[in-house]
């Protein structure tokens, strides 16, 4: 059975992999990435479409110039996007954070197993830990850098914009704000940061009290050496 300190940590860990594995379904599952406003010319006047979306679907509202709303509709990326590139990146960002989901659950069952059990394997101990949370974290900062390409230097927002309305013409100007959906991915770092930081103060507490049990015999007192 493993220590009593060994399960504390090792359960600590456990909840911020778990709670890592949560965020990163909320993620994956709220439509609130980006809004983004979008100018186009039309027939004389200017119409701005809002646009709300996720990696799965999203809501847009057309507003002429004078603010008049026009209409509000429910899309799907997927559907909209007629950009091989634009799609290629927004199913990439899924992949990525469905292996970072797979790695937060490893993770979580790793810390589990070390908490009521003490591993023969080396992997399923703070090695295999420190493998999976830092693969999590690595896959969610990929994520954060390929949503904004995809935005800015694809034109994501503009490009369903126009699956909003067929009648848009010239593009004057874009805002895009990153919401709730997209800035908690941060949280997710934090989360796997703080597993690894717990482990390895457990490892490195390990290591020195094998070390101190392992010191040389020049280091025992006098008397122990006499006798």
């Amino acid at each position: 059975m493993p220590s009593r300190k060994k399960t504390s940590m090792f359960a600590s860990a456990f909840c911020t992999c778990v709670s890592s594995f949560v965020v990163t379904c909320v993620v994956l599952a709220t439509p609130q990435w980006v809004s983004s406003e979008v100018r186009f010319s039309r027939t004389g006047t200017a119409v701005t479409v809002s646009l709300t979306y996720g990696l799965f679907g999203g809501t847009c509202e057309q507003f002429v110039e004078a603010g008049l709303q026009v209409s509000q509709t429910n899309f799907q990326v997927s559907e909209a996007l007629s950009s091989s590139s634009s799609r290629s990146l927004v199913v990439a960002t899924i992949v990525v954070l469905v292996l970072a989901l797979l790695s937060s659950l490893l993770s979580a069952g790793f810390t589990c197993t070390n908490a009521v059990s003490n591993p023969y394997q080396t992997f399923l101990g703070p090695t295999g830990v420190y493998t999976w949370n830092s693969l999590c974290g690595v896959l969610t900062l990929i994520a954060m850098i390929l949503f904004p390409v995809n935005v800015e230097g694809n034109s994501l927002s503009e490009e369903l914009a126009h699956s909003c309305s067929s009648s848009l013409q010239t593009h004057l100007g874009s805002k895009h704000n990153y919401g709730y959906s997209y800035w908690i991915m941060l949280l997710t770092l934090f989360l796997n940061i703080a597993s690894l930081i717990i482990i390895y103060l457990y490892d490195h507490a390990r290591y020195s009290k094998k070390k101190e049990q392992e010191r040389p015999i020049e280091n025992a007192p006098k008397d122990v050496i006499l006798f």
